[in-house]
């Protein structure tokens, strides 16, 4: 069984035991947060209906608040001597699939 689940802007793939980085949520490490199914995959039967997903219960246990990787941003106009820097870490949590619920 599997389920795919709006995580922070974006749709993951998840089955019971699966590790993946999430935008950041309000959580601490151990505390457990509910994942939006926007689909349930259980053997033969498929489930998108909008009804029958609000049924649905994704859980996923907090394991570590982590970071992105680094964006280096470069800006540079030739002859101005104008150059800048900057540099971007997005803010992530890491969390565990511990339940899908239908």
């Amino acid at each position: 069984m599997y389920a795919i689940v709006r995580a922070g802007g974006r749709q993951e793939k998840v089955s019971v035991g699966d590790v993946l980085l999430v935008d950041k949520v309000n959580a601490q490490a151990g505390e457990s947060v509910d994942l939006a199914a926007l689909l349930l995959v259980d053997g033969e039967s498929i489930t998108s209906d909008a009804d029958s997903l609000a049924k649905v219960k994704v859980t996923a246990e907090v394991v570590k608040a982590a970071k992105g990787p680094k964006i280096v941003i470069q800006k540079y106009k030739n002859k101005t001597g104008y150059k800048k820097r900057q540099g971007h870490r997005q803010p992530l949590t890491q969390v565990k699939i511990t339940a899908i619920d239908a």
